[in-house]
Parts: structure tokens; C-alpha cells; sequence
């Protein structure tokens, strides 16, 4: 789907670094050399087209205390919609993709404690009779999904931008930051003063609520605050998890090197499963078709060498879920 030129400075601009003031549209309009309306309604408008999968602040579950894995399931295919039924009906469950493997319904879980991812995933495997692999993240190289938008239409993946990314400022949250989550993690309002909006919500002032929010990002709760584009929609359509099989003595190294590549959105250490899934290494390649996203692995194949036991390539083929997180307030 194409989009216009001022959609596309602001898809380019605020995945991140959006404004933290009482009239943040008003600022970006100005960055962006348009009018404050205009800019309201261009993000309403993505919203609705689908364009944005949200617009807000990124949160990491983590750093909130609160438990995140990623697992995966093998379904048999007379059940698959029964279980993805279920499945999806959990609030923990964030992002469920149906990827072509023998492991082929792959969830991200978002819980209150570290406790409750256990505690969840023997409920999931109770409610759907299945073995549920649970891959908790051991080490995180990169993470940030940013798109660059030609002028032409096109897309490609780039590294987040070091001015958009949050930092490391030690900071506890206390109820009135549980509150501020609870009605920002789905996204900001789209009106000319969504701090106040928020901050009426709550009952304390806006310059408390931006107050909060900037603690919360300088301390790395929030990743980032701005546009979440649907890469989908937006014409990378071959969403491809490249798993490797990689010693265990150079993994480390390794993955840091894979982590910063361009092509890279996410890179982990993740535990194997033997004799089911002998592979430690996660990173995933977006691109518009299969072969561009086969060529970007042949790059990382490359880099690993003689280092790399065996891998695959599991594309998505269906997204069953995506609600982003929503963690308990």
C-alpha cells in the first residue's frame, strides 16, 4: 500500500522521538513543515488504514518486573483453529504467528512476574492438551524494528536511530506510573493535547504524566515513544525466523556481530529443545518476498562459517494474534 509524502516523513521520523510536550503535534508539524491538524489527522488516518499497528509508547516487560518468553507449539493441522482459539484467548499472549515448521504456532507471552510465565504456559498446555517449548530469552544482542520508506514506495530495514532509543537511568515505577501504562499501552490518544487526556484519565496534571513517561524512557521502560508501522501493510510481506545451530563457545560473540546488521530486527540466545530443535541462535529478517529474505540469510550463514551446525528459515504464513503487550496494571 502506498502512502503520501507527508506519511511517509512521518513514518521515516517518529518511530521513535516522538515529543514529549503539552502539544506534541504541534511540534512534530513543525519538524515536518506541516500544520498541527494535519499532522493529527495524517496519524488517525495510518491508524485506521492499518498502516500503524499503534502509536505510543513501546514498553519492555522486563524492566517492568513483569515475565516475557517467547514459545511455540507443534499443532496438529485438524486442530489448528481450535487451538489458536485458545491460544489467542489468553491476555498474556501478545504476537501469535503460524510459521512453516513441525513447531508451527509460535506466541510471545507478556506476564505480571517472572512467575506467571510458568504458571501460564502449564495452563496453555492444559487447555490444549499439547507440549508447550518454551524459549526464554538467554541473551539479547539487538532489538528495534525501524523502517526507511523511499520515495519511490519502497522499504527496507535500518538500524534505530541512537537519538530514538531509550536509556539506563535507574528509575522504580509506583502506582501512578502502573496507572499511565495501563492507559497508554495500547497507545496515545490522537487529539491535540493527549497528555492531558491521559492525565484527566488519571487524575494528576499533564506535567506530571510527561514527567513520568521521561523517566520511564530514560530508564529504558519504554523503548521508544512513536509510530509502530505494519510492516505487512507496508510491503514486507516475508517475515522469516532464521534459527542456527551454533557453538556454544562462540554464540556469544557471534551473535553480537548478527545482531548488528541491518537486515537483523531481533537477535537472542534461546534454548535448545533436543532432539526436536537443536538451534540457540534467533534472529529475524524481514523483506518483501522470500528469496530477498533467503539472500539476507545467506549473509548471516557467511558470518558464522564453519561456526554454524545447521539452520532454517521459518517464514510466518498467517499472524493469528498481534495486540502488542499488555501488561497488568
Amino acid at each position: 500500500m502506498q502512502v503520501n509524502e507527508l506519511e511517509r516523513c512521518f513514518i521515516n521520523k517518529y518511530q521513535g522521538g516522538f515529543p514529549l510536550v503539552e502539544h506534541p503535534f504541534r511540534a512534530a508539524a513543525e519538524q515536518l513543515n506541516t500544520s498541527e491538524q494535519a499532522l493529527e489527522d495524517i496519524v488517525a488516518g495510518l491508524l485506521d488504514k492499518g498502516l500503524l499497528s499503534r502509536f505510543g509508547p513501546l514498553y519492555d516487560a522486563v524492566k517492568l518486573g513483569g515475565g516475557l518468553t517467547l514459545a511455540a507449539l507443534s499443532v496438529p493441522e485438524n486442530r489448528y483453529e481450535i487451538v489458536s482459539r485458545l491460544v489467542n484467548a489468553y491476555p498474556e499472549v501478545a504476537h501469535n504467528y503460524r510459521r512453516e515448521h513441525k513447531l508451527n504456532m509460535w506466541f510471545v507471552l507478556a506476564t505480571k512476574t517472572p512467575e506467571d510465565i510458568d504458571t501460564t504456559l502449564a495452563s496453555i498446555e492444559q487447555s490444549t492438551g499439547l507440549k508447550v517449548y518454551n524459549f526464554p530469552k538467554h541473551e539479547e544482542f539487538y532489538i528495534g524494528l525501524w523502517l526507511e520508506i523511499a520515495a519511490d514506495g519502497s522499504v527496507t530495514t535500518v538500524p534505530v536511530p541512537a537519538s530514538s532509543k531509550s536509556g539506563d537511568v535507574e528509575y522504580s515505577i509506583d502506582d501512578v506510573d502502573r496507572k499511565i501504562i495501563s492507559v497508554t499501552q495500547s497507545g496515545f490518544p490522537v487529539n491535540v493535547a493527549p497528555f492531558q487526556t491521559i492525565a484527566n484519565n488519571i487524575g494528576i496534571s499533564s506535567n506530571e504524566v510527561l514527567a513520568r513517561l521521561g523517566n520511564m524512557l530514560a530508564s529504558g521502560i519504554i523503548r521508544r515513544i512513536g509510530a509502530v508501522p505494519n510492516h505487512y501493510r507496508l510491503g514486507l510481506k516475508a517475515n522469516g525466523m532464521t534459527v542456527w545451530d551454533v557453538s556454544d563457545t562462540q554464540v556469544h560473540q557471534l551473535g553480537k556481530t548478527i545482531g548488528q546488521l541491518d537486515c537483523v530486527s531481533h537477535c537472542y540466545i534461546r534454548p535448545r529443545h533436543m532432539p526436536v530443535w537443536p538451534y540457540n541462535l534467533f534472529a529475524m529478517v524481514h523483506g518483501h518476498t522470500r528469496d530477498e529474505v533467503k539472500e539476507k540469510a545467506k549473509q548471516i550463514e557467511t558470518l558464522l562459517g564453519d561456526n554454524c551446525k545447521a539452520h532454517e528459515i521459518l517464514f510466518s504464513s498467517a499472524i493469528l494474534k498481534k495486540t502488542g503487550m499488555r501488561l497488568a496494571a
